[in-house]
């Protein structure tokens, strides 16, 4: 299984790819939780403009085999939620990195993405 270079990894299975110039960063959840879940049916998500902290949950991810949370690798405010999700969940299934992110933010300090995963480290936890 891949883990892309160009993004930071979470213990609980998130990622993060991260703009400095607009201070942005988008979110999904990995390959690996995404194939652990299975086919994922629904998907929920915080109101944007939310502030929400590290660790907090952002949303709900329900899969045929169980409901998980969704947890926010840094703290920030949601700028936008990926609404394609809504109609069509499966997106997570078939593309995790791309067109099935799940929510933007503007991230309040850009130095707590060093507390974050490598994609070298993540592999290494989920191996």
């Amino acid at each position: 299984m891949q883990f892309p270079d160009d993004l930071k990894y979470t213990k609980e299975h998130e990622w993060l790819r991260y703009d400095a110039e607009s201070g942005e960063a988008v979110i999904g959840i990995t390959a690996f939780a995404q194939s652990e879940l299975g086919d994922i049916v629904y998907i929920e998500f915080e109101p944007t403009g939310q502030p929400i902290e590290a660790d907090a949950i952002f949303g709900t991810i329900e899969a045929v085999k169980t409901v998980s949370e969704l947890y926010a690798p840094v703290a920030g405010t949601v700028t936008e939620t990926n609404e394609e999700l809504d109609a069509n969940p499966e997106v997570v299934n078939e593309d995790p990195y791309g067109a099935g992110w799940m929510i933007r933010m503007k991230v309040d300090d850009p130095s707590s993405l060093d507390d974050l995963l490598s994609a070298e480290d993540y592999a290494a936890m989920v191996s």
